[in-house]
């Protein structure tokens, strides 16, 4: 049983013919043939529906050739692996991030990168099922999960920040002045939905627990740029992590105002893919990941103190003589 037989049926599922597959493969049709055929008859079963042309796989076909495709996979990291050891970094280096996480892994993925110029980051931006699926079939080396920040309930994850929800208005709003809020007085804002934010269920009850109603929403938008823009003009507030605000990506005229801390924090961490060995790229962007002082960074979004440690005085104008809108 060779390697080489297993590419030959790797690249018949993936060409559907004979021919284009032994092309793929840089021999001949007969010999790719041959090969398949020696495959079967050393594991004693059949593997190729054969007919005029290619017409799939037997049922033990379809589970040699997943096998035959994690091999090759294997394979492939081997070889990355021993690449790195010997050439120093270099390879590719692929990552699955959750959207609200994107931002703040740019802080990471820049520098990095930087360091290590021969490492080719490869990030997508998934969902979390999408995200778990990857890190079990081997689609991805490392992602952005979210865990709980108790050391307890972590499962071990190394947790690069934790997250913080918060009201995002229109600095001219009743609450721009605020320096925190409680859940329940966004109970009568009209709010602006961010799709997707994993916050939403824990504001959509908060509302429900204080008017048995189920929160007014103005507007739903699947973008941050659409978001600003709704409530830069009035158009209500939103509850979000503040992971989504990168430093210096929030319009000047909106404040991020911190909402109340729930028994139920949540961090984010840096998972790797469970392979033995462990990828070795993916385990030093972890290690370099948790020296980024991501939290301080993302904090930076969140009203500072007043140096004179005074609240300051609620604005009764946005500065320009015209009341302050209801939002």
């Amino acid at each position: 049983m060779l390697i080489r037989q297993f590419e030959y049926l790797v690249a018949l599922a993936r060409e559907r013919h004979f021919a284009r597959a032994a092309l793929a493969c840089h021999v001949s049709q007969p010999a790719l043939s041959a090969g398949i055929r020696k495959l079967e008859a050393e594991l004693g079963v059949p593997i190729v529906r054969r007919g005029h042309r290619f017409e799939g796989f037997t049922p033990e076909g379809e589970r040699v050739l997943r096998w035959a495709s994690r091999i090759l996979e294997e394979r492939d990291r081997l070889t990355a692996d021993v690449d790195t050891v010997r050439e120093g970094r270099i390879g590719t280096l692929r990552v699955g991030v959750l959207p609200e996480a994107a931002a703040a892994f740019g802080h990471v993925a820049a520098p990095f990168g930087a360091r290590h110029p021969r490492v080719a980051l490869s990030v997508r931006t998934m969902s979390a099922a999408e995200i778990q699926r990857a890190l079990a079939d081997g689609g991805l080396d490392c992602a952005t999960l979210r865990t709980s920040v108790d050391a307890a309930r972590s499962r071990g994850r190394a947790v690069l920040y934790r997250e913080r929800a918060v009201l995002l208005t229109a600095d001219s709003g009743r609450f721009a002045s605020r320096a925190a809020l409680d859940w329940p007085e966004v109970a009568d804002v009209p709010l602006c939905r961010l799709l997707p934010d994993p916050l939403w269920p824990r504001a959509a009850e908060a509302v429900a627990a204080a008017t048995g109603e189920e929160p007014a929403v103005r507007v739903e938008v699947d973008s941050l740029p659409a978001l600003f823009e709704h409530i830069s003009r009035g158009g209500g507030c939103a509850v979000v992590t503040h992971s989504w605000l990168a430093p210096g990506g929030m319009p000047a005229d909106l404040r991020a105002v911190p909402l109340a801390e729930t028994d139920e924090a949540t961090g984010m961490a840096l998972v790797i893919a469970e392979h033995h060995p462990e990828p070795l790229l993916a385990a030093d962007l972890a290690a370099f990941a948790r020296s980024v002082p991501l939290q301080g960074r993302l904090d930076a979004v969140l009203p500072q103190p007043a140096e004179s440690g005074l609240v300051p005085e609620p604005r009764d104008s946005d500065g320009g003589g015209r009341p302050l809108r209801d939002t």
